[in-house]
């Protein structure tokens, strides 16, 4: 089992007063459309971290079957939203009844909802290439091998997640772990769109 977790408890502050994961892309929000890629991959359950109280954003989500998880601290940073997730990941892990065949995985593929271009066939791929608990990291890359996202963490390091502090991601887990890398179709990893400028031009 592989648990899907987009962190989207940040407040779009580049974005001028707009909410990047409500704009609308093929006729719907972003965020909704994000989750609704990781469903549409069938790894395993789906969540999304959230404020508490971000109303807008849940019913962008609509009737979609993905768990929230709430952020109380989310001011703190994105540290915050990736441990809130990494806890639900292994609670749902515990969980999970016993795994058969080829799909004893257990990890947690970390999807951020600003990444338009991203499909579900990626998602798959990262399921192909996952060798599951006490396995690398399999991270995404472009397509000429510029480090990017999303990232699937075995569950052996989602306890390290309560390491994480301040802005930043969990780029610093990676470090002295087996990483493999996987490419992904263009710049498809790295495009996140954060301001009016990068949606004028993902756009354009």
């Amino acid at each position: 089992m592989i648990v899907t977790f987009l962190p989207a408890a940040g407040q779009s502050q580049r974005m001028g007063g707009r909410d990047k994961l409500l704009e609308t892309v093929v006729g719907q929000p972003l965020l909704r459309r994000a989750a609704a890629t990781a469903l549409a991959a069938g790894l395993g359950p789906v969540f999304v971290g959230l404020r508490p109280g971000d109303r807008a954003r849940r019913k962008a989500l609509g009737n979609l079957a993905v768990g929230i998880v709430d952020v109380p601290d989310a001011d703190v940073g994105l540290s915050a939203t990736l441990r809130a997730g990494a806890k639900a990941a292994l609670a749902a892990i515990r969980g999970a009844a016993p795994s058969r065949g080829d799909h004893e995985y257990y990890g947690m593929l970390v999807f951020l909802p600003d990444m338009p271009d991203i499909e579900t066939t990626d998602l798959v791929a990262f399921d192909r290439t996952f060798q599951g608990r006490g396995g690398p990291v399999v991270r995404g890359t472009t397509e000429d091998g510029k480090p990017g996202l999303p990232v699937l963490f075995p569950e052996n390091l989602l306890h390290d997640f309560d390491l994480l502090e301040g802005d930043k991601g969990a780029a610093t887990l990676l470090a002295g772990e087996r990483v493999v890398d996987l490419p992904l179709d263009g710049d498809r990893a790295l495009v996140d769109l954060d301001t009016p400028e990068d949606w004028a031009r993902w756009r354009g």
